[in-house]
């Protein structure tokens, strides 16, 4: 007998049922996988490289560490890694998406980066690894389009080593007025037009504009990490607020 009560979520502004999801947000990326990179640079005007870089220097990661790029898309965050934990360390590059996952692992080995990186189709509510395996995770743009964050904050912290920290980088909340009415514009009139032209996908963009405005803000966030566990919990914003930096140490 079925369930006549499905469980429902958001897929940006849309209601669906939670099972169907996943599919869902994997039909997105699997449609923006071949130009992610070129769009997000076009997005952001090359700026997401800035952030990045700030989020592999607040995560103090050091030679012989073990990372996790969780919903690691296309790998940039795990290039910079790769080379600062060395031929001792290692990174495992993880996405739900098998085309990211794809594009990703290419891309990393036209730049030469083999010996330490590993790649793991994964969920990021149940994460097939044992508890206290990472010196840090990451997850960068991907935690808004996890179906259940609660669920995947827990499984985080589960395979976090005790002294380990987690960072968060993701789009969230404009802290002035001005900005926020900018960004939208920008969002929703000419984001889903670059989409179309440069990705042949207005759709999907458009998908991305609305998940980023159902995400969580700063101070939600927060308490959402707090709660699974997270200790320290703090967060930087960035470009005004368009995209924070969350992060929480296990202890």
């Amino acid at each position: 007998m079925s369930d006549s009560n499905p469980k429902t979520t958001h897929f940006g502004y849309k209601t669906v049922a939670e099972d169907d999801k996943v599919s869902l947000v994997a039909n997105v990326f699997h449609s923006v996988a071949a130009k992610y990179d070129v769009m997000n640079d076009l997005m952001s005007f090359g700026i997401h490289r800035l952030w990045k870089r700030f989020t592999i220097d607040c995560s103090a990661v050091r030679p012989g560490q073990k990372v996790l790029d969780l919903a690691g898309g296309t790998g940039d965050l795990t290039a910079l890694f790769s080379r600062r934990v060395g031929p001792t360390g290692k990174v495992v590059l993880a996405d739900i998406n098998a085309s990211m996952l794809a594009v990703g692992r290419d891309k990393l080995r036209d730049q030469g980066l083999v010996d330490n990186i590993e790649y793991v189709q994964a969920n990021a509510e149940a994460l097939p690894f044992a508890d206290n395996s990472f010196d840090i995770i990451t997850i960068a743009f991907g935690l808004r389009n996890v179906t259940n964050k609660d669920a995947a904050l827990a499984s985080m912290f589960r395979v976090l080593k005790p002294g380990g920290r987690l960072l968060v980088l993701e789009f969230s909340k404009p802290q002035s007025e001005l900005l926020n009415k900018a960004y939208d514009f920008y969002s929703f009139n000419l984001l889903p037009k670059m989409g179309q032209l440069v990705a042949g996908d207005a759709d999907s963009y458009q998908y991305l504009a609305e998940s980023i405005r159902m995400h969580p803000d700063q101070e939600t966030l927060q308490q959402m990490m707090e709660q699974v566990g997270f200790a320290e919990v703090s967060y930087h914003n960035l470009t005004g607020g368009i995209v924070a930096l969350h992060r929480g140490y296990k202890f």
